[in-house]
């Protein structure tokens, strides 16, 4: 921490000979599409490094704590967001959450903003189902991180039979309103469900997404979704 007051004058400098560099430019320019690109570039990359200064000026100078939604991580990649999930290393992307059904195909997929805690994640999947394939599914098992009492209360207030999560962190089995036979077989549907989500990962690339910008990010995720799927689709065969 006492090399970051120096690192900020150093980044401070970098800022002031951007700006030198963008007057000489103006000043001496063709004013070419190629110098508007480079302007625009330049006038790109100052912002974002104004916002690290700011930032760093807070967390270490101040003793602010900034919130993750204020924090850039990346330049190169400034929409990439600060992923905590419990005690786990901290993750940088995006939050993926998603859906399998019995035969293993991805039924739904949304890429979240921000850090959204897993329980408000919950629901919107089961709406999802409802208004885009017209059904629910008969009984639902979900990873512990979804967990709670509300959201047991909403699955069967939708409709659905069983509403169970993979750890039952905070809800019983008695609150869930399932038996232990119930809940260990859906459990193991839910384990199988890990297997697909590590094929997706490995096959199909979705652990590190390689398409830059945010557009990049998303559309990499589901063109590895849609193969996945596609994959599946073959292996059943024509019956």
């Amino acid at each position: 921490d006492e090399l970051y007051p120096d690192l900020l004058k150093i980044a401070r400098l970098v800022l002031k000979q951007a700006d030198r560099g963008q007057r000489q430019v103006l000043e001496g320019g063709d004013g070419s599409a190629a110098q508007q690109k480079w302007l625009d570039a330049l006038a790109h990359y100052r912002e974002l490094m104004s916002r690290v200064i700011e930032q760093t000026q807070r967390r270490v100078i101040q003793g602010e704590r900034v919130p993750s939604s204020d924090k850039l991580v990346s330049l190169f990649e400034p929409h990439t967001d600060i992923i905590v999930k419990g005690f786990r290393d901290v993750q940088y992307g995006h939050k993926i959450n998603l859906s399998s059904e019995v035969s293993g195909f991805i039924t739904a997929l949304t890429i979240e903003e921000g850090n959204p805690g897993d329980k408000t994640l919950f629901l919107p999947i089961l709406d999802f189902h409802r208004s885009v394939l017209g059904k629910l599914p008969r009984a639902v098992v979900a990873d512990g991180g979804y967990a709670s009492q509300a959201n047991v209360a909403a699955g069967r207030a939708m409709g659905l039979k069983h509403v169970v999560f993979h750890k039952p962190v905070g809800v019983s089995l008695t609150a869930m309103g399932v038996k232990s036979k119930t809940f260990n077989a859906l459990r193991h549907f839910r384990a199988g469900v890990e297997g697909n989500i590590s094929e997706l990962k490995r096959a199909f690339g979705a652990a590190k997404a390689k398409w830059k910008g945010h557009d990049g990010f998303k559309a990499f995720v589901w063109a590895s979704a849609l193969s996945y799927n596609l994959v599946r689709l073959a292996r059943l065969g024509p019956d």
